[in-house]
């Protein structure tokens, strides 16, 4: 949470300092356009890519491939989103390195592994035992 805190706190004086830099180096109109720019063609990106991957992983879906991945791609997708809206030169650049598909399918399977790391699946065998389970699984039983 602290590291959440922050990102919240670094991240717009960083994406401050970067536009005055830009905007000193091309000028306010040329700083202004590619902010407004990386916007409206990221979101034409996100429309066209995602509608993309949404009929992919419903296609898998019916087929009964895993749509783990997709997910991943969907919400990545959802990030390079927010990352746009936001004005600034490093949230532009990382949310358009995002919508690209290439770069979404090498970070996808970092991001299904990292979540798998971090969540159990209810009614998964837990990976290691925590202090909360039993030895026993009923009265006079043993696992």
């Amino acid at each position: 949470m602290a590291r959440l805190a922050a990102l919240f706190m670094i991240l717009p004086i960083v994406e401050l300092a970067l536009l005055l830099e830009v905007g000193e180096r091309v000028g306010t109109p040329a700083t202004v356009a590619f902010v407004l720019v990386t916007g409206l063609v990221g979101a034409w990106l996100l429309r066209r890519s995602g509608t993309a991957l949404l009929r992919q992983a419903v296609a898998d879906l019916q087929t009964g491939q895993p749509v783990a991945g997709h997910l991943a791609e969907g919400a990545l997708l959802l990030a390079a989103a927010l990352l746009l809206v936001s004005p600034g030169v490093l949230t532009d650049m990382t949310g358009l390195l995002l919508l690209l598909p290439p770069v979404r399918r090498v970070v996808a399977p970092r991001l299904v592994a990292w979540l798998r790391s971090r969540v159990q699946v209810v009614g998964a065998p837990s990976p290691r035992p925590t202090p909360f389970d039993s030895p026993f699984d009923g009265p006079g039983r043993t696992r």
